[in-house]
């Protein structure tokens, strides 16, 4: 049986409805946390959450403007929501990029800025920052995604620098391409600007860079949140873990 060492705790997980945000309040809940699934898809939240004993949070983290005022009550806080959008950046949709950069960057610095209060009150927060390989490395066709888990990053270790004195860490998990919902909608947008059969894009694209050729499981993912949340990893804050099978050893 899993340790119950986040008994008490209060978790919310953006995107918490699927892939690694969805594995990650398993894993919490399984640890004995009260989960928060905070995603866009309300009806999914609301189901997931009633099969963890948690509770939903339909939220669009596009509107960046209705999280200013916020006040989030949260131990732990998983910012993990994210979209995605491949192309070459002279043909770049201006409006794409303004919205990754507001679910991916802003929605997370507004979340822990709304956070933080409760968390130095209390003297001990966790905010797990769902960052990506991507995060600590380029690729071709990304830059909205890359510049904004670039700025994560950076966001993520001024909170460990602000939060240390108040019992707050802060961390990102870098993961490699994991087998989620949007990986899987990138394969034929990666097909076409790499001009490729789409058959041939994880092979060829996704996982070139790894000396570990398989995809990431997001439970793989979800147990280091799991660890990263616990009392054990109390002296770990302002990291990045990667996860990408060798990918960054290049």
């Amino acid at each position: 049986m899993t340790e119950q060492d986040l008994a008490g705790r209060r978790a919310v997980v953006t995107g918490g409805a699927s892939g690694i945000g969805l594995a990650c309040a398993q894993e919490f809940a399984s640890r004995g946390a009260h989960v928060v699934i905070a995603d866009l898809n309300g009806d999914a939240a609301e189901e997931h959450a009633d099969a963890l004993g948690g509770e939903a949070w339909a939220v669009d983290l596009s509107d960046t403007g209705a999280l200013d005022a916020l006040t989030l009550e949260a131990d732990i806080l998983v910012n993990n929501a994210g979209i995605q959008r491949v192309s070459p950046i002279a043909e770049f949709d201006p409006d794409a990029f303004r919205a990754i950069q507001r679910i991916m960057l802003e929605a997370p610095f507004l979340l822990i800025r709304a956070a933080l209060p409760g968390m130095y009150e209390r003297g001990w927060g966790r905010v797990i920052n769902i960052s990506s390989v991507h995060g600590l490395r380029a690729s071709p066709f990304k830059a909205a995604y890359v510049a904004a888990k670039h700025g994560l990053e950076g966001l993520s270790k001024v909170t460990a620098l602000e939060g240390g004195p108040h019992g707050v860490t802060s961390n990102c998990i870098n993961p490699g391409y994991v087998r989620t919902p949007l990986v899987e909608k990138q394969i034929a947008d990666q097909a076409k600007v790499h001009g490729i059969p789409e058959s041939e894009v994880v092979e060829k694209i996704m996982l070139t860079e790894s000396a570990i050729k398989r995809l990431v499981d997001a439970t793989e993912v979800a147990s280091l949140a799991g660890w990263l949340a616990s009392p054990h990893a109390a002296m770990v804050t302002g990291a990045s873990y990667t996860m990408d099978g060798g990918w960054t050893s290049r």
